[in-house]
């Protein structure tokens, strides 16, 4: 099994959403989350004093998959996800040993499923 992050721009969650959906992928946590990288910070205006703006707002979406899902899965998030602009986000991708599932005790692939 893996585990995938992908911290994405907010606005491009939904249609990351049905994406995942479209190839059975319905386990997923999600945060608001803020970053910064290497887009330029931007400049804000409060009460009539600039600042700067040092993280922007992100998403974070956690899944735990099946090995045979992985490539698919990373382009998905790739395509859905991708403007082409700095700041798009990033994918981190780690294995997992097992799975439990507390409600009935399954383990493996059986508890993400």
């Amino acid at each position: 099994m893996k585990k995938i992050e992908a911290i994405i721009r907010p606005e491009q969650f939904q249609q990351l959403r049905i994406k995942l959906l479209e190839i059975g992928i319905d386990g997923l946590t999600v945060y608001e989350a803020a970053g910064c990288g290497k887009q330029r910070k931007k400049q804000g205006v409060f009460r009539g004093n600039p600042f700067e703006l040092q993280l922007e707002p992100k998403v974070k979406v956690e899944m735990v998959i099946r090995k045979s899902l992985y490539e698919q899965t990373i382009q998905v998030i790739i395509e859905a996800c991708s403007t082409g602009q700095v700041g798009d986000g990033k994918i981190f991708v780690s294995d997992v040993e097992d799975v439990y599932r507390i409600r009935t005790g399954e383990n493996g692939t059986q508890a993400i499923i």
